[in-house]
């Protein structure tokens, strides 16, 4: 048994979805969230500078004694999940939101070709193709860069005619016409999944990181005998530039209003 916290980090506040399932699935526990705001987004940073980002933030966690250190950002775990498990070392388990989806979506024999849709960052790395293939080698893999759906959604665009239209003109990608799953790779997507669903009419299956992630988070510290059985203290959510319209946007991703903390994590 153990009473720290799970630490829990993203380029910006669409993590927080991720956040909200761990939550779900593990209400004892305290979640400290990192935010990195003042860079975000990183899908147009280089990989060296996500790397450093994402080890400088790990540190910021463990300072806070975190046992546990999730990365709940497809790009920064496509980037800098390896180099982040090398620098945490034997601290803490370090995690990441793409391993769990690829796993329960390759072991689904009965599929022949699935789709992905996420950020620029994340559909260039092409790092679920490459994990998809390692695992299921016969499986047709095709990708689709969908750029402005992020924004949309913190835009509060989502479950409305706009969101349908720009879902529906991405969706309607040629190569997407056979699919048999499709794997929303952002953190934001989870926001949009039953409009992908409703796209296809229940035919395709939708994945999303939230559920399996939160399962292998549940898995990790039962294994390493580090889950809370105790009453839970606080959580706390920091972000390294704050504005107001931060804070009113974290209620889409987490589902209620939370108090946003600014840690000048890059001016230390």
């Amino acid at each position: 048994m153990n009473t720290n916290p799970i630490g829990i980090f993203d380029s910006g506040i669409g993590g927080l979805t991720v956040a909200n399932a761990v939550c779900s699935a593990l209400p004892n526990e305290e979640i400290i969230y990192f935010g990195d705001t003042a860079h975000l987004p990183y899908g147009d940073k280089s990989a060296e500078a996500i790397q450093h980002y994402s080890t400088r933030i790990s540190d910021f966690l463990l300072e806070r004694n975190c046992k546990l250190v999730l990365i709940a950002c497809n790009t920064a775990s496509a980037a800098a999940y390896e180099v982040v498990k090398k620098h945490v070392g034997s601290k803490a388990p370090v995690l990441n939101v793409i391993d769990p989806v690829v796993e329960e979506v390759a072991s689904n024999q009965s599929f022949h070709k699935v789709g992905i849709i996420g950020t620029k960052g994340t559909i260039k790395s092409q790092v679920y193709e490459h994990k998809l293939k390692k695992l299921r080698p016969d499986l047709d893999v095709t990708s689709l860069a969908t750029a402005l759906l992020a924004s949309m959604i913190e835009a509060g665009f989502y479950n409305n005619s706009v969101s349908q239209a720009v879902i529906n003109s991405y969706l309607n990608y040629p190569d997407f016409s056979d699919i048999e799953g499709i794997i929303l790779a952002c953190t934001h997507y989870p926001l949009i999944r039953k409009e992908v669903e409703s796209f296809y009419h229940n035919r395709v299956s939708v994945f999303d990181s939230n559920e399996a992630v939160a399962k292998r988070v549940k898995q990790t510290l039962e294994q390493n005998d580090l889950l809370n059985d105790q009453k839970r203290n606080p959580h706390h959510f920091f972000v390294s530039d704050f504005t107001e319209s931060f804070e009113q946007t974290t209620k889409i991703f987490f589902g209620s209003e939370i108090h946003l903390e600014h840690s000048r994590i890059w001016e230390e």
